[in-house]
């Protein structure tokens, strides 16, 4: 049974050799997340080297997103012992850029790796420490000194994530380590590249923006909004027109609003990503107790098979594979709950449709009219020719429900549609009539996908051939059987 929803996983410590990510991709893996908060470029390089190897050793497609830092706030150093944070207690805070932490006797001083905190609070802020595992509310801002009491106590350790609810920090986005990182994945060639912590249209404009510098001849990789803000929420309309995708990252996420909208919020992006014919990833915690247990809770495998029926293109492991000590058992699983939850969608899913207006787009009503000639006829599949990887992304929004092969001279485009919901990937040489275009079709879907002479498929392309057109032709075409 073909499995629609795509598998991203993010690699690390429990999943950087090879073997394991061999493991990774044969289990289900189609993206392959690099998170640069952690990690050197050489070490980067490294799992690019290997993953592109093994893409073309096993030839499966397997596209790399970028996952960019963005302005990471932690706490600075503390004891090796922490500091226990007990409800009612005063603690003071400080801004330091990596420095040695101020201790002053008498009182709790917390260096904080934070740009400009004294300017960007106010009394009765709220400031989150571990994740939202321990809450200071500021009760005053002497000079560059905050003062706080603790709400929500624990033991706090070095390097704890910082968030701070409704703080404008003013940090640029992209960053200056974005904007190194960004150059040094170009030059590898990712697929995506993820921008964290997006609160407006603008910053997606100013990566574009760079990408085009840095690339001036070339399409680059697409772009995903990593979704974590307020006020990326309230911005949503303008960044899904300028993005190529967003990220449902449900951690900060559920930080810096409440975990009670995070299940809102999530249904609202999945469903104006899709209108917008965006592609949508939902992350964080959907196995979170598999990076210690060999089976999830019933709780994620519920949560995971939702993220389907709500119509999220993929689906995103972090830590379980990351970190983790059962990286390959958590694609397993997730393959198998996405299997599952897919065979039940014509009863529990929501169905998925561009809006009226865009009906005015030639290709748009193309990869419609597609989707329902393939319900009609029962086609075994969609075959998609495509250049630049639109034409696969329409045909994937469309959501027809047999696998879309997407057939490309393009080793660039190959990689990036592995992400896109239904689609598969094949690699072809260029062709410059419509007639070699159904032979190679014919050749690849019997050879290397098991389809049978006379099984039907739709083939989509643009017309005249080799120009490289939108859409704007479908046809029926029996396999084996000769173009006319």
């Amino acid at each position: 049974m073909t499995r629609y929803a795509k598998i991203v996983c993010t690699l690390g410590p429990s999943s950087s050799d090879e073997q394991t990510i061999r493991k990774l991709v044969e289990a289900g893996m189609n993206v392959a997340r690099l998170n640069f908060s952690h990690g050197t470029h050489e070490s980067h390089l490294q799992l690019i080297q290997t993953i592109r190897r093994l893409s073309k050793e096993m030839k499966r497609p397997i596209a790399i997103l970028q996952d960019l830092q963005g302005p990471k706030l932690r706490v600075g150093v503390l004891p090796d012992a922490g500091v226990e944070l007990k409800p009612g207690m005063v603690v003071n805070l400080y801004a330091i850029e990596g420095g040695e932490p101020q201790k002053i006797q008498g009182e709790i001083y917390l260096p904080l790796d934070v740009p400009n905190l004294a300017r960007a609070v106010k009394t009765g802020n709220r400031i989150l420490l571990d994740d939202g595992h321990l809450e200071l509310q500021v009760t005053a801002v002497q000079g560059d000194n905050v003062v706080t009491k603790v709400v929500l106590g624990g033991l706090l350790t070095s390097h704890k994530g910082v968030n701070l609810p409704g703080a404008d920090l003013k940090i640029p986005i992209p960053t200056e380590k974005d904007i190194v990182d960004l150059q040094f994945g170009l030059q590898q060639g990712v697929d995506f590249v993820a921008i964290s912590f997006v609160h407006t249209a603008a910053e997606i404009r100013t990566v574009r923006e760079l990408i085009h510098k840095f690339l001036p001849d070339q399409k680059g990789p697409g772009i995903i909004a990593k979704l974590e803000r307020p006020e990326a929420i309230h911005n949503l309309h303008e960044i899904m027109h300028e993005t190529d995708g967003v990220m449902v990252a449900r951690g900060d996420l559920g930080i810096e609003t409440s975990p009670s909208l995070v299940p809102i919020i999530q249904k609202e992006i999945i469903h104006m990503a899709n209108r917008h014919a965006k592609v949508v990833i939902t992350a964080t915690q959907m196995l979170d107790s598999m990076i210690h247990n060999p089976r999830p809770t019933r709780a994620e495998a519920s949560d995971v098979a939702n993220a389907i029926f709500d119509g999220t293109d993929a689906v995103m492991l972090s830590g379980e594979t990351a970190s983790g000590s059962y990286p390959v058992e958590s694609v397993k699983m997730m393959d198998s709950i996405v299997r599952e939850a897919e065979a039940h969608i014509e009863e529990w899913g929501h169905a998925v449709d561009f809006p009226k207006d865009s009906l005015q787009d030639d290709a748009i009503a193309m990869t419609r009219a597609a989707r329902e000639l393939a319900h009609d006829r029962k086609v075994a599949a969609c075959a998609v020719l495509t250049q630049s990887g639109r034409t696969a992304l329409l045909m994937s929004k469309a959501r027809p429900r047999v696998t879309i092969m997407a057939f490309t001279p393009n080793e660039n485009v190959y990689n990036l549609v592995n992400m896109y919901w239904g689609v598969t990937p094949v690699l072809i040489p260029f062709v410059d009539s419509l007639e070699e275009v159904i032979q190679s079709v014919d050749t690849v879907l019997q050879k290397e996908h098991k389809f049978k002479i006379g099984d039907q498929v739709i083939l989509i392309t643009g017309f005249p051939l080799p120009a490289l057109h939108l859409p704007n032709l479908a046809m029926l075409h029996n396999i084996g059987e000769e173009a006319k």
